[in-house]
């Protein structure tokens, strides 16, 4: 099979706001061959990417994405690794393409899962799936008292497992100890509580290790992103002070980046999207790395569900590694991407599709409202336009 096209979609939601929320836009791809179709998902700026995707060549290290992957075999998964490789040699220079490249890949599995008319996951090497407890992902409430609701209702929709992120918290000791005190009176003593802060804390030891006592004090599971993902000083020493595991990875973008934060950061869990390091190949690479130095790999997704059935594949046959980050306040926008979702079964997990491809389909029809129109020119030369869905 010859990888014929690539087409990118920008979507977007009416309005942006300034809240952290990821779903609020979206870069769809869609890669084509022999008669078939397979659908991706970048984490990235789309206007960003699709210029990455289409752009001029600078030098030898600076070509387009478009350079390395169209007009290529795509056979096995052997061709998805070798494409993976040629993109970061010949686009090595342009930091946006992880990000661009991520969709890509993802959507090539996809396609060639529906080719050889496989699920992704036994191409990936697993024999079979074991099921993972989702925590609730969410942003803080703006008061005490929003966190302390959130936390009931997620706890009454039945997650053992809810993670509170971002918003105000890590700004002030006084309000970040009511937030936790709220998070874990909502949620009683059995449910699992995370936090994750949004490298609020840039690379400042000291601010992080005075909420360490609140954090310990209120049984949390883990403490997410303290520090900038290349703070690798910070995270050694605050993981040598506290009893808290702490959790980062989601800002790598390859996978050399995940196993030096393994290596050399004091983590309990190294959480990768494959949206952003490089695809479900590369965020395999780093499940496969954190079993040998007895690390839990969690995905990170905070977008649409084909997202997140794309960041669960890479570890979705290791037992061992049992959470999921499961979005719970998505935009319109990211859920309506898909006509399928991934739906708590009665044990409160999730479970991974077992159609060929990503076992999801993207709804064609559900999109359209939020398309944005784009065209790129250059001295008068067209280099993109939105292609029809």
């Amino acid at each position: 099979m010859i990888i014929e096209a690539v087409d990118l979609f920008y979507l977007s939601m009416p309005e942006i706001t300034n809240e952290v929320d990821g779903s609020q836009d979206a870069l769809l791809v869609r890669v084509s061959g022999s008669g078939l179709t397979g659908w991706g998902e970048c984490e990235a700026s789309p206007l960003t990417s699709i210029a990455n995707f289409i752009c001029p060549k600078s030098h030898g290290a600076a070509h387009p994405v478009s350079y390395s992957v169209l007009g290529q075999e795509l056979n096995s998964p052997q061709d998805i690794v070798r494409i993976s490789n040629e993109v970061r040699e010949k686009s090595l220079t342009i930091l946006q393409t992880p990000h661009t490249f991520s969709g890509i890949e993802i959507a090539l599995w996809d396609l060639l899962g529906k080719y050889l008319e496989e699920p992704v996951y036994k191409m990936l090497g697993f024999d079979k799936t074991f099921s993972k407890t989702p925590y609730a992902s969410q942003l803080f409430g703006s008061t005490p008292d929003e966190t302390y609701k959130k936390a009931k209702s997620s706890l009454k929709t039945g997650y053992r497992a809810v993670k509170f992120g971002w918003g105000k918290f890590g700004i002030d000791l006084t309000e970040d100890q009511k937030h936790i005190e709220a998070a874990r009176e909502g949620l009683g003593k059995d449910c699992k509580l995370m936090v994750d802060v949004g490298s609020v804390w840039k690379d400042d030891l000291n601010e992080a290790s005075s909420r360490l006592d609140m954090l310990e004090k209120a049984d949390v599971q883990w403490l997410e992103e303290p520090f900038y993902t290349d703070s690798f000083s910070a995270y050694k020493g605050l993981s040598q002070s506290t009893k808290v595991p702490l959790a980062g990875g989601e800002g790598c973008h390859n996978p050399l980046m995940a196993k030096n934060m393994i290596d050399f950061c004091g983590l309990g869990f190294i959480q990768i999207d494959s949206g952003i390091i490089g695809g479900i190949g590369s965020a395999k690479e780093v499940a496969d790395y954190a079993v040998s130095r007895d690390v839990q790999f969690v995905n990170h997704t905070f977008t649409s569900h084909l997202a997140f059935v794309s960041s669960i594949l890479p570890y979705c046959g290791y037992e061992d590694f049992i959470f999921c980050e499961y979005p719970v306040q998505l935009k319109p926008l990211a859920w309506d991407i898909t006509i399928e979702h991934i739906q708590l079964n009665d044990e409160g997990k999730i479970d991974i599709p077992e159609k060929t491809g990503l076992g999801i389909e993207v709804d064609v029809e559900g999109i359209k409202p939020y398309l944005s129109m784009v065209k790129i020119e250059l001295d008068g030369k067209e280099f993109y336009q939105t292609p029809s869905l």
